[in-house]
């Protein structure tokens, strides 16, 4: 007699946004972000946050609406598609399939770079190639993504709020010691970082680029709507959610580091010129102790971050293979956990692959963070303007009953957008201007592609329209033990 198998158990609120949160990566962004943003506009940095909070609150209210209608594994590819058209859909998901690989690559590296710097605050050095705590990183992910959906989830918020945590009491502490005159450097609670300062609305305005990239990766957790709870209503929420709750925390945060280095020419060229952030204020405010837990949760949001864009990359990849692109074993799932075990392989493989080309031509596990995290921001960004086109497309139609008015926000969000790209395009050396092109070209690719199969085409519209309806299966719900995965 075959056991009959239990369904996996859906995903509550605080567990997609989990991903959401794991993918954005807070420890890693108030680490690296903050610097670039101070050599542009010297002590306003808070100001730079609280402007990229209303732009990503922008791009974020068409992602709110939409999830509060269509809900699938297929994330941008399906809520485009149910708007613009199937051939559009898959433009945008493609696109946004690049980004999740792409950040795959260079997270997997970023846990190489700050795992070498930890061993380094220990006083020892790990004298192996970097590709190889990739690999083992490789493996920790595939331990923790290859079970159901809610260990993901629990995992992620496990690590980043160990992060969260951290640098919310580093934060603290230098609020409490700038206020009571007590700082080591004499430095103090200026509130004037929060105005111009001296530097101009148009360096700032180029300024929230940095900011905005500190919460690439929000939309992750609409990649799991076929895995979560009532997730009309749930998914919405954790989106809102993890841009707001984030958008808090880095404010904050940027605030106490900015303050926390002194406001002055010195405390500015200190923060702008700082590699670690967090760990040097951790050092100068609590002690050395405290600066190795920063930097070991560091590594550990590097982790978080590889759990959260390999996750979304096999979504995304079962979605697609789902509806006849790619091969047919891409869209089969496990029996017991519900889980796109191929597709998490598939995506694994492919960063681990990059990783071990870019360590043995020479390239190091910091350039490989940064290219590409780059690149995937590139593709992030025309997915996002994908997104934010059927917002207005939908709105048009009356189908969801929005009012009119409303258009002007997503309208806003894509010239934002717009201008991200911009200023992440131009002026840029080598090899950074190259890869607006490297970005174009796989987003082209995914065009002609559709362009070029006109029965696709028609096929993920009519899939679409079944899946998006309830007529199919999603992503966790068994099918019978001998069934061929949906083609």
């Amino acid at each position: 007699m075959t056991e009959e198998l239990r369904p996996p158990r859906k995903l509550r609120l605080w567990e997609a946004l989990a991903l959401s949160v794991g993918l954005m990566g807070p420890t890693l962004a108030m680490a690296l972000n903050g610097a670039g943003v101070a050599a542009t506009v010297g002590k306003a940095v808070p100001l730079v946050f609280v402007l990229g909070l209303v732009g990503v609150a922008l791009v974020a209210y068409g992602f709110v609406r939409l999830t509060r209608h269509f809900n699938h594994a297929g994330s941008v590819y399906a809520l485009a598609g149910v708007t613009l058209g199937p051939r559009a859909g898959f433009f945008g998901g493609f696109a946004l399939l690049g980004t999740y690989v792409f950040f795959a690559v260079c997270t997997l590296a970023a846990t190489a770079v700050f795992a070498e710097a930890f061993a380094a605050a220990l006083g020892f050095s790990l004298h192996v190639p970097w590709f190889a705590v990739a690999a083992v990183a490789c493996v920790g992910v595939w331990a923790v993504n290859s079970r159901e959906s809610r260990v993901t989830a629990r995992t992620l918020l496990i690590v980043e709020g160990v992060g969260i945590v951290g640098m919310l009491v580093l934060s603290a502490v230098i609020v409490l010691r700038t206020g009571t005159g007590h700082a080591p450097g004499g430095q103090t609670l200026d509130l004037s970082v929060f105005g111009l300062g001296g530097t101009t609305m148009s360096a700032v305005m180029t300024a929230t680029v940095f900011a905005f990239l500190s919460w690439a990766g929000f939309e992750a957790c609409a990649s799991l709507g076929e895995e979560t709870a009532d997730p009309r209503r749930n998914v919405p929420r954790a989106l809102a959610g993890s841009v707001l709750l984030t958008g808090g925390l880095y404010v904050f945060v940027m605030f106490a580091q900015t303050i926390g280095f002194g406001t002055g020419e010195k405390g500015v060229a200190a923060f702008s010129g700082s590699e670690s952030s967090l760990s040097a204020l951790a050092q100068s405010y609590i002690g050395t102790w405290f600066s190795l837990v920063i930097a070991f949760t560091a590594v550990a949001s590097a982790f978080a971050a590889s759990i959260s864009s390999t996750a979304a990359a096999s979504r995304l990849m079962f979605a697609l293979a789902r509806d006849g692109f790619g091969p047919s074993a891409l869209a089969r799932t496990d029996r017991r956990t519900g889980t796109p075990t191929v597709a998490l392989v598939t995506a694994l493989v492919v960063a681990l692959a990059g990783d071990v080309v870019l360590d043995l031509t020479g390239v190091s596990a910091f350039d490989a963070y940064y290219w590409f995290a780059t690149l995937g921001v590139l593709c992030l960004l025309v997915a996002y303007a994908v997104a934010g086109a059927g917002v207005i497309a939908f709105i048009l139609s009356g189908r969801g009953r929005i009012p009119k008015h409303e258009i002007v926000i997503p309208v806003l969000a894509i010239a934002y957008l717009c201008f991200v790209f911009y200023n992440q395009s131009v002026g840029q050396a080598s090899p950074l201007s190259f890869f607006p092109w490297v970005a174009a070209a796989w987003c082209l690719a995914g065009l002609a592609a559709v362009l070029a199969a006109p029965k696709l085409a028609r096929r993920i519209g009519e899939r679409l329209t079944a899946e998006l309806t309830g007529a199919e299966p999603g992503l966790g719900e068994h099918r019978p033990p001998t069934a061929e995965p949906v083609r």
